[in-house]
């Protein structure tokens, strides 16, 4: 007959509540929505629809690799572990910490592990050499909010469920279930915002099927969002529709007239031959956004992956900001998760700075404790002294994801060790000596420590694994743990349990200390003796529970809550709608938000330049599927088949123009792929769209599905000297392209 048990899904950034029913024999079978969650409410995609088959997937490796003469063989846990301690050792012994990088792909933010360890591993490790998919993806945003408010984790997300207004940049929601904004069932949300007499806008250069809901569709040319945006700046200045007193919160913004006198030479009649708007469209869209009661900008990877992805970013925000939508109800708010610290006092922090170092071969700049992805290749294979001797991935892909996949290929098979902790053997871990596969999720806990700090509805939710571990296979964070213990100097066989407690000791030993704390005062042994006797991350999140906005201060806060409480409320906690955080959140060192920061508006010259260019042959864009994300969700059957397919779209216009058929060749700075052809009226002539992820024709891998439609690696026509240079982010829409029939 089987059971049920309750899942937080772990596929995406909607974070849905799942209801999954358990064979006998302890395997998942089927996964429906929990129509009780207080967060998803019942809604559920494809993906999650999957987890049982991507749970019970054949080519998921249950025991370590480990490479022997050339070809891997099972090992047990206690030999792996120990063989990657030595040889990281040796290595850094031989060369320096910085002989050895990181690299941390996007499945970390969606566990446990990937939260509250890999962070961990990296900063034992002692390296500056850290690289992640942030810079491939959501990094601009980052840097502008660095430069904004002090902090590049101060993300504000839309209020959807009160917004009046809300326009949609370079995102797709309604296929990617949201993103840099964590929102259950955003279709819904898109239609109740209609439904209550609000409007949507959808600013995208292909007509996507969120755009297909809008009430406004704006197309430009791919890579100019910066310059209408600025634009959208000069005409509320220019028609003296700037909020008065900003809405309310004129008082802690800086910057105001510098960025009305930057945005001078962006009129709307300026720009509109470069971004292919008119500039009605432009003027109508401003004035949009300020008449409504309320509104909300937000934007996505059509902004972020981009030439100027950091202008764009900071100028979505700054938009926010002039029409009065920055921290009230129905425009863009801080969330407050519940495992975040407790609200203190406003104060100011230090200035926001990016470069504290630089990759040894380019130079690119340290962004957010981060090198760009795109210079991982060089940092490999390039000789010389500082060279990246040895590589530690933790759920990434970085062959497929990142640019000139060949090149990194190769670079990975000279390396003197790689180690990857990684459930697949894909087209990166190929290249590992060692592999060190992680449980399925069904043996696993999950908490959404990262996505709760982008969710547009706070909630506390906890899932304990579904099933018990099997005998002797350690959880992703006991794998992480062993090896941080390794690294610095302790044995393998250490108690794992020890990472977690030196972590609560020494936040305890903070807090105490701190006037502003709910546990200013107290006895550090004490708060410790009040956690649960549970696995150390249990440990840390009934801490971090109780020390947050929501939480009961260990004892003194009778209406808070603790790990019990979660425990106790299966389906979840409903902690309410966001609520303004100004001016606490801020950590600038003005105390304001500074809307004219002084990198960003040096950065403007460059854009100013750009309006000169006269667009020259084709672009390519990328492009969502519900079925997919990114590399890690194509060796599904479920997801297989349908739309998720790896096909060039291509206006009618252009295919006739190019001779083109059936099949294309595409080639960009870093290389050619062969590809299908879909014509579409949806793109714009001019711009042809191809997704992200695909390639899995390579040798050496396990994937049995994938490789039967393996598509094509868009990121191959990338050689990675395009990017934004304040963020390091590679450009991976807007990039010149040339094609032609086979």
């Amino acid at each position: 007959m089987g059971r049920t048990a309750l899942r937080i899904c772990p596929l995406c950034e909607a974070t849905c509540g799942l209801t999954v029913t358990v064979d006998d024999d302890g395997r998942l079978r089927s996964a429906r929505g929990d129509a009780d969650d207080v967060f998803s409410h019942g809604y559920i995609c494809p993906k999650g629809a999957s987890l049982p088959e991507l749970d019970n997937d054949a080519d998921r490796l249950s025991r370590p690799l480990i490479r022997r003469d050339g070809a891997f063989v099972e090992t047990d846990w206690a030999q792996a572990l120990q063989a990657v301690v030595d040889r990281v050792g040796t290595i850094r012994a031989a060369h320096g910490a910085t002989a050895v990088g990181v690299y941390l792909g996007n499945p970390t933010a969606h566990t446990v592990a990937g939260a509250l360890h890999a962070p961990m591993l990296a900063r034992t490790l002692g390296t500056t050499n850290i690289f992640s998919a942030s810079t491939l993806d959501q990094m601009p945003k980052q840097i502008a909010l660095g430069y904004l408010f002090g902090n590049p984790f101060a993300f504000c997300v839309p209020d959807l469920d009160r917004t009046d207004h809300l326009v949609i940049i370079g995102a797709n929601p309604v296929v990617s279930n949201g993103s840099v904004t964590t929102a259950a069932d955003f279709p819904g949300k898109l239609t109740a915002l209609r439904k209550r007499g609000g409007h949507l806008t959808v600013i995208d250069p292909a007509r996507t099927r969120t755009a297909k809901l809008a009430d406004t569709h704006i197309a430009p040319r791919p890579g100019t969002d910066a310059a209408l945006l600025f634009a959208v700046v000069h005409t509320l200045f220019d028609e003296d529709l700037v909020a008065a007193d900003l809405g309310g919160i004129a008082q802690y913004v800086s910057g105001v007239e510098t960025l009305g006198e930057q945005a001078r030479d962006f009129a709307p009649e300026r720009v509109a031959d470069h971004c292919g708007v008119s500039a009605t469209e432009i003027r109508d869209l401003a004035r949009g956004i300020a008449a409504a009661p309320s509104a909300a900008v937000y934007g996505r990877m059509g902004t972020t992956t981009v030439e100027f992805g950091t202008i764009t970013s900071w100028l979505i925000d700054a938009v926010n900001i002039l029409t009065g939508n920055l921290d009230r109800p129905g425009g863009v708010m801080f969330p407050t998760p519940p495992t975040a610290p407790a609200p203190r006092p406003a104060r100011p922090g230090r200035p926001f700075r990016t470069g504290r170092w630089r990759s040894r071969v380019s130079g690119h700049p340290e962004v957010a404790g981060e090198l760009p992805a795109a210079a991982l290749a060089e940092e490999l294979d390039s000789p010389g002294d500082g060279r990246i001797r040895a590589l530690i991935t933790i759920g990434g892909n970085p062959v497929l994801s990142a640019p000139d996949g060949d090149r990194l290929s190769r670079a990975l098979e000279a390396a003197d060790l790689v180690v990857c902790v990684d459930p697949y053997l894909n087209e990166t871990t190929r290249h590992a000596d060692v592999i060190l596969p992680p449980p399925p999720p069904s043996r696993s806990p999950h908490f959404d420590f990262l996505l709760n700090n982008l969710a547009v509805h706070a909630t506390a939710r906890y899932s304990p694994p579904v099933l018990p571990a099997d005998d002797g296979r350690p959880g992703e964070s006991e794998i992480l743990c062993r090896l941080i213990l390794g690294f610095s100097g302790a044995s393998t066989d250490a108690d794992p349990a020890m990472v977690d407690e030196q972590v609560i000791a020494a936040t305890l030993g903070k807090e105490v200390i701190d006037p502003h704390s709910p546990v200013a005062g107290r006895d550090v042994a004490e708060l410790v003796a009040m956690l649960p006797d549970a696995p150390g991350h249990e440990r840390r999140l009934d801490m971090m529970l109780r020390l947050g906005a929501y939480g009961d201060a260990f004892g003194a806060r009778d209406d808070g809550i603790t790990l019990a409480d979660v425990l106790a409320a299966p389906h979840g906690i409903d902690l309410g709608p966001m609520r303004p955080r100004l001016p606490r959140v801020l950590r600038t060192e003005s105390g304001t938000v500074e809307l004219a920061a002084d990198d960003l508006v040096a950065d403007v010259e460059r854009l100013r330049t750009a309006l000169d260019r006269s667009p020259q042959g084709l672009v390519l864009i990328g492009r969502r599927n519900l079925r997919s994300n990114n590399s890690w969700m194509h060796n599904l059957t479920a997801l297989s088949g349908g739309s998720n397919r790896c096909t060039l779209h291509v206006h009618p216009d252009d295919a006739n123009r190019l001779g083109l058929d059936d099949i294309a060749v595409v080639g960009g700075p870093g290389g050619e792929v062969t590809v299908p052809v879909e014509l579409s009226t949806d793109i714009l002539p001019g711009v042809v769209s191809l997704p992200h992820g695909w390639g899995h024709d390579l040798a050496g891998t396990r994937l049995s599905v994938a490789a039967a439609a393996p598509g094509a690696n868009v990121n191959q026509l990338n050689d990675g000297s395009r990017m934004d240079p304040l963020s390091g982010t590679v450009t991976l829409n807007g990039l010149p392209v040339e094609i032609a029939p086979v």
